[in-house]
Order: structure tokens, then sequence, then C-alpha cells
């Protein structure tokens, strides 16, 4: 076993298992998956540790916790399609997962391909989920997001119905924000 096939087991005997991620797709996905093949040259050190690591100017991966918990969180079920928002290794997690992922990492996340999907999911924090995002989803669809207003965070996942979306939360999480999609400063009365 290599260093970082050794990194890679390590990573989901210490950070994943151990934060009820059960989805056994998952765990083997991330047990194979290459994360620093998702990073810049020179940078592959932090592909399995505990951190949030930059891949592209003001882009981030989650933790390595978060995105499997936050893909668990969507229930994919092979053959639907996925759209990954500024998301490449949740991407890669789908596609293990038999999803048929679109993946979106454009300077401007808030307009985003037209869908249907049937899951959404997005690598870094909003303010809230952008209605764009959430008009995309097929009739079933689910997008999970992290969403945040200040500190901390929590993961939710928004669910289309024909009558219309749900929400409900999931775990907390602080990742950084999404250039652009920062929470909006107003006054309260």
């Amino acid at each position: 076993m290599d260093d970082t096939s050794a990194a890679r087991l390590n990573m989901v005997e210490s950070q994943v298992r151990t934060a009820d991620v059960t989805d056994l797709r998952i765990q083997d996905a991330m047990r194979r998956i290459p994360r620093e093949s998702f990073l810049p040259a020179g940078r592959g050190y932090q592909a399995y540790a505990d951190v949030e690591p930059e891949y592209a100017p003001g882009r981030r991966l989650l933790r390595p916790r978060d995105v499997a918990k936050l893909v668990q969180l969507a229930a994919p079920v092979a053959g639907e399609s996925g759209l990954a928002i500024a998301a490449p290794y949740a991407a890669a997690l789908l596609e293990a997962c038999g999803l048929m992922v679109t993946r979106f990492d454009d300077e401007v996340l808030a307009r985003p391909p037209a869908g249907p999907f049937d899951v959404l999911v997005c690598e870094g924090a909003v303010g809230q989920a952008p209605e764009a995002w959430l008009a995309v989803l097929a009739v079933g669809g689910r997008a999970v997001i992290i969403e945040r207003q200040g500190p901390a965070g929590r993961a939710v996942v928004y669910l289309r119905t024909a009558e219309g979306v749900g929400r409900r939360t999931g775990f907390d999480s602080a990742p950084a924000f999404l250039p652009g999609l920062e929470p909006q400063a107003g006054f309260a009365f």
C-alpha cells in the first residue's frame, strides 16, 4: 500500500466512518478516488487532512467528513442526474454512486445550467440557497447545501415535490463561503 492509499484509508476510518457515514458506496469511493488529484500541484499533502484545501481561487473542497455526510444526505440513487456546483470531489463521489453528473464551476454560480436534476450538491457555504438552484430540481429532486448566516452553518436538504419545495436541516458545518453567495447584510426592525 503506497502513502496516498494509506492516507485515503486513514481518512475514511478516522474522519468519515466515525461521523456516522454508513453508506458503503461513499466509503468505498473515498478509499479509491485520489482526492489529491483535485488540488493544484504542491498542495496534494492537504488532501486527506481535516481541512478545506483551496483548489482554485475562492474555491475549496469540503472537509472529508462534511462532503461524505453531504453526499449521504442527498441519498443518491444509481441512474439519477446530478449537478455539482463548485464541487469537484462531491461530483466524483456521486459518479461513483452511479449518477450522471454535470459539473458547474463557472464564475457566476447563481445561474446554473438548465435542469431538471435529481441531486444538487455544493462544496461551499451560501447565505441562503439561490432560487435558481432550487428551480432546476426535478420533482423528487434533492439539493444539499450548507447555509450560514454567521460563524456556524447547517447542512440543509431541499426537496422538490409537485406542490413546491420543502426544507429540512442536517448536520452542523461551517465551510468558507463561495464568493458572491455570502449572506446579504440588512436591517431588522
